[in-house]
């Protein structure tokens, strides 16, 4: 009985340095040195991963569809957004909005060394969520920027929610500043889906081609009402997923 409890105790000290070192891992990653370390590397892949794609053809002339309706706001799909930074015409000032939580840290860090604002806070379908992630001063922010001659790229599906589904939070924007919401999908065609990931993330990969995609730009109006916001809300949905599948298609029409 004695070894057998010398065991036991033996293994809570073993616990808790690990536990120790998992909580010191986990901060050192988020420190400042870690994020900006990490952030040159993501920025540095991510640009040779564009140097090295071909343009898929029928993909969509984003440069005149984004200068012909600047500012606009750019909808995308969570897990699909990190070419989002190659289809914003260089010339036009842009923000993104990322959320709060330590974790995205690395995306914002990513976005700014390419040039593009970043705006943190989230929301969901209701006002209720919506406030509690800060969504409200980040709308805020977001309207006050389209004012200012800002597009703004924004994830228009809920994190954490159901992945390609169009929260209230895009919808609310486009009528709070009246400025254009475009359905927008960038695909490779080659590409790593992380499987585990709720969104089904992807990663590009080097040496293939690229689609962009941009539907006919959606307008809310300024007095549109709770059954005409879920209507658009819905719209908003098939039309960045109508974005998506024709991306993937044509990123894929001949696959090499």
């Amino acid at each position: 009985m004695d070894e057998i409890a010398g065991s036991g105790g033996s293994k809570a000290p073993r616990k808790r340095w690990r536990v120790r070192l998992q909580r010191r891992s986990k901060a050192w990653l988020r420190s400042r040195t870690a994020v900006g370390l990490g952030a040159g590397v993501i920025h540095g892949a991510l640009r040779f991963i564009r140097l090295a794609q071909r343009t898929a053809p029928g993909s969509s002339d984003f440069r005149a569809i984004l200068t012909r309706h600047h500012p606009a706001i750019v909808g995308l799909w969570h897990g699909q957004h990190l070419l989002a930074p190659f289809f914003r015409p260089i010339e036009l000032p842009y923000v993104a909005l990322l959320s709060r939580s330590a974790d995205a840290e690395m995306n914002a860090a990513v976005v700014e060394r390419f040039g593009i604002g970043t705006v943190r806070g989230s929301g969901g379908r209701v006002r209720e969520a919506v406030r509690e992630k800060g969504g409200a001063r980040a709308l805020i922010q977001l309207r006050r920027s389209l004012g200012e001659g800002f597009g703004v790229c924004m994830i228009a599906d809920v994190p954490k929610g159901t992945p390609r589904e169009a929260g209230l939070g895009i919808v609310t924007l486009a009528k709070l500043s009246g400025r254009p919401i475009i359905p927008s999908a960038a695909v490779t065609s080659r590409r790593h889906v992380v499987k585990r990931s709720w969104d089904k993330t992807t990663l590009p990969l080097p040496f293939g081609r690229i689609a962009v995609v941009m539907g006919d730009p959606i307008t809310v109006p300024p007095d549109a009402g709770p059954e005409e916001m879920e209507r658009l809300r819905a719209a908003i949905t098939r039309a960045i997923e109508a974005a998506n599948e024709k991306a993937l298609a044509l990123a894929d029409g001949d696959r090499p």
